[in-house]
């Protein structure tokens, strides 16, 4: 009996996390394990509402016709994320079409989706893609409640830093870090019996390794979602025009790109330019605390008249390890300062939630009892 509830237990604390992260990845606008999709255009694979296994496109490898991927769109619903198939692969970018369509995306204004523009991939287990119905509904009345939680939070500290994808991470890793705080305080100052009494099938190390996955959540979160490409369209001009943006053919023009951090914990970004006709000065720029900075694009216009779409990459990790050592991870892979900067939060906090909760199962508390006297009559079993 033990093993069975224990065993719900470890199956109840991984349905809170994946709800967790359904629902950051929709708040955040940046699938995090996974996604749903809202509208029917993707059945009969996907019905409106139901969840998927959403797959990072920097580990996902390349895309394959036959995909279905998430993407920045930029005319599609408005712009933001679309959850499509691709149909083919062409020089300009990905031809992307719902199932459900008789016409693709390319056939309207979208233009070609770029590899840039895709954050994940649907995981396709034997080449279907794995389906979790009904999803959806969880997430957007969840969703609902974070969105009011975060105004009313705005309105009792006078600031609108919580609000927003970039305040919602914050504030996740606040809140989290305020709770093992508090709890730490508590443990230390209060007195505790503890009495040899039957062991419940409850392993703190489930609380434990859940609560520090929310850590690890919401301190990627607040990596992530600022990041991603930026685009920058170019129209090619026989003449330059005033402003940015419109520039005479063969020539180049420099934008101020603003690097903001509105958070309470200094950031280091990079930038990656995925195109030969714009250039960053400087690459790397450190951003203290609910301040900004600004780097130099520079944009060239090719020799042929037209609008040309250049991206430029944004990498940004907190800076709680030293900065040589983030600037030799980022030289080995982008995702590493990542993982080793999760690796830093999880450690401590898992150990002391591990410390909080104690290191065996969780036993009931009994006050006021001598144990001795209850041993001799029997109470205890």
């Amino acid at each position: 009996m033990g093993g069975e509830r224990g065993f719900g237990v470890a199956v109840e604390v991984a349905a809170v996390v994946l709800l967790g992260a359904m629902v950051a990845g929709q708040a955040l606008g940046q699938p995090i394990l996974l996604s749903y999709v809202t509208t029917g255009s993707m059945e009969p694979t996907l019905e409106p509402g139901d969840g998927f296994v959403a797959i990072p496109a920097a580990v996902a490898g390349p895309v394959e016709t036959g995909d279905v991927v998430v993407f920045r769109a930029e005319q599609l619903h408005g712009g933001g994320l679309t959850t499509h198939r691709v149909v083919e692969e062409t020089d300009r970018g990905y031809v992307t079409r719902g199932d459900a369509n008789p016409f693709t995306d390319q056939d309207g204004d979208e233009p070609p989706v770029k590899d840039e523009q895709v954050v994940a991939v649907a995981w396709r287990p034997g080449g279907d893609v794995l389906v979790l119905p009904g999803l959806g509904t969880a997430v957007t009345g969840a969703r609902s409640v974070l969105d009011t939680g975060q105004r009313h939070v705005a309105g009792a500290l006078g600031t609108r830093a919580v609000l927003g994808p970039q305040g919602l991470a914050y504030l996740l890793f606040g809140t989290t870090v305020g709770y093992y705080l508090v709890s730490a305080w508590r443990a230390d100052g209060a007195e505790r019996e503890r009495t040899r009494t039957r062991e419940t099938p409850t392993d703190p190390r489930l609380y434990a390794a859940a609560f520090t996955a929310l850590v690890v959540l919401a301190a990627t979160a607040a990596m992530v979602v600022p990041a991603g490409p930026q685009q920058f369209g170019v129209v090619s001009a026989e003449s330059d025009s005033p402003g940015p943006r419109v520039v005479e053919q063969g020539t180049s023009e420099s934008v101020d790109y603003p690097v903001g951090n509105g958070g309470f914990v200094p950031v280091v970004a990079y930038f990656d330019s995925r195109s030969d006709r714009a250039t960053v000065e400087p690459t790397s720029v450190a951003v203290p605390a609910r301040q900004s900075r600004s780097v130099s694009v520079t944009l060239s216009a090719p020799p042929a008249t037209g609008y040309y779409r250049h991206y430029l990459v944004e990498h940004r990790y907190l800076a709680v390890l030293p900065r040589p050592l983030i600037d030799a991870l980022y030289g080995v892979h982008p995702w590493l300062p990542i993982l080793a900067i999760d690796a830093l939060l999880a450690g401590p906090f898992y150990l002391l939630n591990r410390r909080l909760l104690g290191t065996g199962r969780v036993r009931s508390r009994s006050r006021g009892r001598d144990p001795v006297r209850s041993t001799l009559l029997g109470l205890e079993r």
